[in-house]
């Protein structure tokens, strides 16, 4: 484990004539002079570079979780920035899942940021994967380094996936940086109703690649990485049996509702005067939230309202 800010493992200094060097990394716009690693240089591949929102939404964090999950179960390599929100919880993913996960950051390798993540960091380097930097050990993690390390993400990966973004969103310079490199920008679309979907949406109707499902997405893995499609292991049994009760005839509208938006207490409750039992539709309502989210089909957001959770 780390103590404090700094990283155990393999620390390499790659120059553009090291042969370890991405050559993917050699052809973007301002290619970085040297590469400054703590662990793994073989992870540093063209996998999938994953990135959302740092104030992100249950949804988003679920997205990012389980499409990275998906890209390492077949051997492709997750990139991201190693923020909080969808960053952090690819990276996480990816390992879960037993793959291998790379982390650009915005400043040096020996001055972490964001410094909670630091054991999550530690947990990359030592599960093969690698934690980079363009900038010297020490140097300090500027706002501007956050916007220029993103090039970085988009041009090591044949291509990017936006899970989540408003708009406007920092998010976007990596989808722009992967435009400039020639790479596909791919995203999940959002209810239009969220603003924290806005910019995803915004993306796909400029051209992006819309990834609405599990089978679109391997899909797309299978023909730009060559990764064989697999069928998602099942939730548990009880999992199972719980989605199964927790969406019969009565509840199914409410369910079917909380996947396609967030709603408000309000809001659910019109739907329980309509598909609840009629003499206490309140406490059947409250009663299938609570189970509901027990049995984490929904989940409660920061700001009151009830949402989907996506899980892997």
């Amino acid at each position: 484990m780390a103590i404090g800010e700094y990283l155990f493992g393999p620390r390499l200094e790659l120059s553009q004539d090291d042969e370890r060097f991405p050559e993917a990394l050699k052809q973007i716009p301002a290619p970085p002079e040297r590469l400054f690693v703590i662990g793994d240089a073989a992870a540093l591949q063209s996998g999938i570079a994953i990135v959302g929102a740092r104030k992100a939404t249950p949804y988003g964090i679920g997205c990012a979780k389980h499409f990275a999950a998906l890209a390492a179960e077949r051997g492709i390599v997750v990139i991201s920035g190693g923020a909080r929100g969808c960053d952090i919880a690819a990276h996480q993913a990816a390992i879960s899942a037993g793959g291998k996960t790379v982390v650009f950051l915005g400043g040096g390798c020996d001055n972490l940021y964001p410094v909670e993540h630091t054991e999550i960091f530690q947990h990359i380097v030592d599960s093969g994967g690698a934690v980079v930097s363009e900038h010297p050990w020490s140097y300090p993690p500027l706002r501007q380094g956050f916007r220029a390390r993103n090039r970085l993400i988009a041009g090591l990966a044949k291509a990017t996936l936006i899970v989540e973004a408003g708009l406007p969103s920092g998010t976007f310079s990596t989808a722009d940086e992967a435009l400039a490199a020639g790479k596909e920008v791919l995203a999940v679309p959002g209810a239009i109703t969220s603003k924290t979907s806005l910019g995803a949406n915004r993306l796909i109707q400029q051209g992006a690649i819309p990834i609405v499902d599990d089978e679109s997405f391997g899909q797309y893995l299978f023909q730009t990485y060559g990764a064989l499609l697999q069928e998602r292991k099942e939730r548990s049994a009880n999992a199972a049996m719980a989605n199964e009760r927790l969406s019969r005839g009565d509840v199914a509208p409410l369910l079917a509702a909380l996947r396609a938006e967030p709603l408000s207490m309000e809001e659910l409750n019109k739907l329980a005067l309509q598909h609840g039992d009629k003499d206490d539709p309140l406490t059947w309502l409250v009663i299938w939230l609570a189970e509901a989210e027990r049995d984490r089909l929904i989940c409660r957001y920061p700001d009151g309202r009830y949402g989907a959770l996506l899980v892997s």
